[in-house]
């Protein structure tokens, strides 16, 4: 192919994406001359495009007449995209690269039942570690990743699991067993979108962590960075948890969450 070909097909693949991009953000449905008006395309390519993605099935008429909006094989691709992007392969990914980032290990668990599950984990190298390993189980509450995923549950399972009037068995001595501060523990959680382990499941040992969403928009696992006590100062702390949040939202949106 020459070079203006080239040039050609490129421009082509760009508007065409232009359009699912505009589209996207107007569900009703744009016109002709609304698309091309907005994209600075002459409307004869405009039309060529509208009129090929239309016979494909990447756009149907829109609600008002004689306008288009977003096919059903759109979806269908979205669909697939979503069936290959799977929470544990995608996660150990994400870990691994975090992990690298901050020279700390990482962990990615799921919650099952009162405890987490550890799916992905990946070491620093740092001697002062966390006792977990992938497949480990360990009590939810005394853990960051474990208190991230907590504080979504509703009200009714959280006291299925952790009766009001029920302390909590201390895994350290920092351990929080009192179960309104716990409660409390978790609102602030969920309101700041991140949790902290301050020591709790290991001494000598902190943690941040933060929630990863499906694209359903649910808390489908959490990911931590863990880190020895000594060097976890307020300047460390904010660092990590941008850290994290950033690698957990990476992940939310390959899981194909929109916020």
């Amino acid at each position: 192919m020459s070079q203006t070909g080239q040039s050609e097909g490129v421009k082509s693949a760009v508007r065409v994406l232009d359009i699912f991009e505009l589209l996207a953000r107007h569900p009703d449905g744009l016109s002709l001359s609304e698309i091309a008006t907005a994209l600075a395309m002459p409307k004869s390519s405009a039309h060529g495009l509208l009129s090929t993605l239309l016979r494909r099935g990447y756009l149907r008429p829109g609600r008002r007449d004689r306008t288009y909006r977003l096919g059903a094989r759109l979806f269908e691709l979205g669909s697939s995209y979503l069936a290959g992007a799977d929470l544990l392969t995608e996660g150990q990914e994400v870990v691994r690269e975090t992990a690298h980032a901050c020279d700390e290990t990482v962990h990615l668990a799921i919650l099952d039942g009162n405890e987490v599950l550890y799916i992905a984990k990946e070491e620093g190298t740092n001697t002062v570690r966390m006792v977990s390993a992938v497949g480990k189980r360990f009590p939810a509450y005394g853990t960051g990743v474990g208190k991230m995923l907590l504080s979504a549950l509703p009200v009714e399972e959280l006291d299925r699991l952790y009766p009001v009037d029920k302390p909590l068995t201390p895994i350290t001595d920092r351990t929080i067993t009192d179960p309104v501060a716990f409660r409390h523990e978790l609102a602030e959680t969920q309101r700041r979108g991140y949790a902290t382990d301050y020591e709790e499941s290991t001494p000598g040992l902190c943690c941040i962590a933060a929630p990863v969403f499906n694209s359903d928009g649910v808390i489908a696992a959490a990911i931590s960075v863990s880190v020895p006590t000594v060097r976890f100062t307020a300047e460390r702390q904010n660092e990590l948890r941008m850290l994290v949040q950033q690698s957990a939202e990476r992940l939310s949106r390959v899981l194909g969450y929109h916020p």
